[in-house]
């Protein structure tokens, strides 16, 4: 059975300069939490008193300004980091996605790296093989694809990044948010892929500042403030509470339509 359940966990990152404090503030800045420090050495407090449960169905947004965890918690669902305190137990295939250009060569084609690309996500050199294809149609890089990656624009390989991690069968599916960051044509069309991706994986985790794009493939979320878990619930709950007001508000109509929502009244002051 797929799971993850994260049992009063801390994650902590040491200091050994403590007159840096310029690298402090540069940890800090990545990592999110505190400053606090244990008898001997300064340390970074990344992650504080963390207890969550995942099973398989779920499909959870994190939010939260930059620094507030997100990225450690990530990290720490997906097995990167293991809790200084506490415990954190997964059970599942994990497929962590924070990077769209992590585990690609620049030297070797893009076929190639479709392989390589699929080996750094947890799948075989036969199951990449038989998805080179279908791969090469969604991204419609053509002959490009026998060519080296570093002849490619940044945009040929985004879609060549997206077009492999939509192909993979994860049963953990972590996402940051740099996977939102294509050209809004490519995304549009990549949105049915992303949507399959999401199906096909038994548990999500997404990290995104874009409340529709969260909307589209998550229905709870987890709210990450200075390494705390603030808040867990509803998509529509917590992010009101992160945002201070009802993230249908700013929508156009035209997506409250895609997701079935009613137009929010809004007031005005008039009668």
């Amino acid at each position: 059975m797929v799971s993850i359940d994260v049992q009063n966990a801390y994650v902590d990152f040491p200091i050994f300069d403590a007159k840096t404090r310029s690298m402090k503030k540069k940890v800090l800045g990545k990592v999110g939490g505190k400053i606090g420090t244990d008898t001997k050495v300064p340390i970074i407090e990344a992650l504080h008193d963390v207890t969550l449960s995942l099973r398989e169905g779920d499909r959870v947004g994190l939010v939260g300004h930059n620094g507030a965890g997100k990225s450690t918690l990530l990290r720490l669902l997906a097995g990167i980091y293991e809790p200084t305190r506490g415990s954190s137990r997964i059970e599942g295939k994990i497929a962590p996605v924070f990077d769209l250009g992590v585990g690609m060569d620049p030297e070797i084609s893009g076929e190639e790296n479709i392989i390589i690309r699929g080996l750094f996500l947890g799948m075989t050199a036969k199951e990449m093989e038989k998805r080179v294809d279908d791969i090469a149609e969604f991204t419609e890089l053509g002959d490009y694809l026998q060519m080296p990656l570093r002849t490619y624009s940044t945009g040929m390989r985004v879609r060549l990044a997206l077009g492999v991690v939509t192909s993979i069968d994860p049963e953990i599916l972590i996402l940051d948010e740099g996977i939102g960051a294509v050209d809004a044509a490519f995304l549009n069309k990549a949105r049915d892929r992303l949507k399959d991706l999401v199906k096909r994986s038994g548990i999500l985790v997404f990290a995104s500042h874009s409340d529709e794009f969260l909307f589209e493939l998550c229905d709870s979320a987890i709210w990450m403030d200075e390494g705390h878990l603030k808040q867990q619930g509803s998509l529509r709950d917590v992010l009101t509470s992160y945002k201070g007001r009802d993230p249908f508000e700013n929508m156009s109509q035209e997506t409250l339509e895609r997701f079935g929502i009613e137009p929010v009244a809004t007031t005005n002051g008039g009668e």
